[in-house]
């Protein structure tokens, strides 16, 4: 059976304003919350994608939410258990069935090393919010140090851009009434090739940029070194 592609969403986001200044697309956007030009404020976006119809029609045809990516994670992250070899093909099996292919050239993002299993099992999760994987890799970053007692050297930020029409996966449909709302996030799960193409090292003294949230106001960066790693997934 043949399978859809869905709709071109960056060209739906982009440009887009993002306090007075404009942006032609997701990797501009990045590298200037990056360098603080502006916030990182993953709820603004998470709002300006929830308006947005092409957005609306990826998460409408989707039928999972976080629960299946959890529980598809647990499955293929668990040790070797010989009465339940199968359940994690046959459940992968089952979630192709609803895969469909991303449009060519759209941009995604994941915090932290890529795993290193994702060329071989062709699986991993990503976000379409820039402002999410900078918090995501802050997070990383900080709950590193906390288990190794010391402080790693840089966030690590992956930039993903489809660079074939074979890549196929879908978005999560995440709960609007709760923090989850800013996870964005789409689960790949079937690709020809990963391949790193560029990286870049951001340094830089000091970002002041804070970002409001019901918890009050919380700043993103400070004193952060920023290695940005840019694959293309074909």
């Amino acid at each position: 059976m043949s399978k859809a592609t869905l709709p071109e969403l960056d060209n739906s986001l982009y440009p887009q304003v993002w306090e007075q200044q404009t942006f032609d697309n997701a990797q501009s956007l990045l590298m200037a919350m990056l360098l603080g030009k502006v916030s990182p404020d993953p709820y603004l976006f998470t709002k300006q994608l929830q308006a947005n119809d092409t957005y609306q029609e990826w998460i409408t045809a989707s039928i999972f939410g976080r629960y299946i990516q959890h529980s598809f994670a647990a499955l293929y992250g668990q040790s070797e258990d010989s009465f339940n070899r199968d359940i994690p093909v046959l459940f992968r099996n089952e979630l192709m069935r609803h895969t469909q292919y991303l449009p060519l050239e759209q941009i995604a993002f994941m915090a932290g090393n890529m795993p290193k299993k994702a060329r071989q099992e062709k699986f991993f999760t990503t976000t379409l919010n820039p402002a999410t994987v900078i918090v995501g890799a802050q997070k990383l970053k900080r709950d590193a140090g906390k288990s190794l007692l010391i402080n790693p050297q840089a966030l690590i930020i992956n930039q993903i851009r489809v660079a074939s029409k074979r890549v196929l996966g879908f978005p999560l449909r995440h709960n609007k009434r709760t923090s989850e709302r800013i996870r964005n996030e789409v689960l790949i799960l079937g690709f020809d090739d990963l391949r790193l193409v560029d990286e870049h090292h951001i340094s830089h003294e000091i970002m002041h940029h804070k970002v409001e949230q019901k918890t009050g106001s919380t700043a993103i960066l400070a004193n952060t070194d920023v290695l940005l790693r840019c694959y293309e997934l074909r």
